[in-house]
């Protein structure tokens, strides 16, 4: 024995984990890049998996594909905002509720100013009021905690009527969607019984016709859909 402490190599992770690893980045990659340029982001990915369906199946398959990710990724990207949104207006809303009850404790606080979302009518509705609650305290005495307190309960009770009208049209928006999926259990009947209905759809001048009829009044309905449920809360 030389006394030598022997080199053992380092342990390589298995393929399956350096897989995992590389796709979470990416995926943290495309999120970075979505929210940078959300708008770009979704060209480059629609137009990117149109040119590869095209290039395995056609112009048919390209168009169809770059209709779907489009729609996904563009629906992807709504409940990101719309996440960030109601994040920000309950931070508003507590940043009030903070705010007054520093004020009936008598703290030496400085006045609340709230930043005005301009994608969010609400959130941007909140920080008027709140600015206009301090100069009407700076102005004629009035009791800026009351003010608040009663800015705060108008803004809790918006927001329960939201949480309302999104329980409403939860079923509605889930049905749009079922009904948006359905093609793909056609597909899977077609060939459950020895037809191959892709070869009819892309191949074809009539399944042509269908798949790109289906595809527009599909990307139609849903965005009808979102329309109508994001109309409520556009008018709160």
């Amino acid at each position: 024995m030389t006394g030598q402490a022997s080199t053992l190599p380092a342990p390589t992770a298995p393929a399956s984990t350096q897989v995992g690893v590389r796709l979470r980045a990416g995926a943290r990659w495309l999120g970075d890049a979505a929210r940078r340029h959300p708008r770009w982001t979704l060209v480059a990915v629609a137009g990117g998996g149109g040119l590869a369906a095209g290039w395995l199946g056609g112009p048919v398959a390209a168009a169809v594909a770059a209709a779907y990710l489009g729609l996904g990724l563009r629906t992807a990207a709504g409940r990101a905002a719309g996440k960030a949104r109601r994040d920000g207006r309950v931070r508003q809303v507590d940043a009030l509720a903070a705010h007054a009850a520093d004020l009936r404790a008598g703290l030496p606080v400085q006045p609340v100013t709230l930043t005005a979302v301009p994608a969010d009518a609400a959130a941007t509705r909140l920080a008027h009021l709140s600015a206009a609650a301090v100069r009407l305290a700076e102005r004629t005495g009035a009791p800026l905690a009351d003010l608040i307190e009663r800015i705060e309960a108008d803004a809790r009770a918006v927001d329960r009527s939201r949480d309302a009208v999104a329980a409403q049209a939860a079923g509605a928006q889930m049905t749009a969607w079922l009904l948006a999926a359905l093609p793909v259990g056609g597909l899977a009947l077609g060939y459950s019984i020895g037809v191959d209905p892709l070869a009819v759809l892309l191949r074809t001048p009539t399944g042509a016709g269908c798949a790109l009829a289906a595809v527009a009044l599909q990307v139609a309905g849903l965005a009808w859909t979102e329309r109508l449920n994001r109309a409520p809360e556009a008018t709160s």
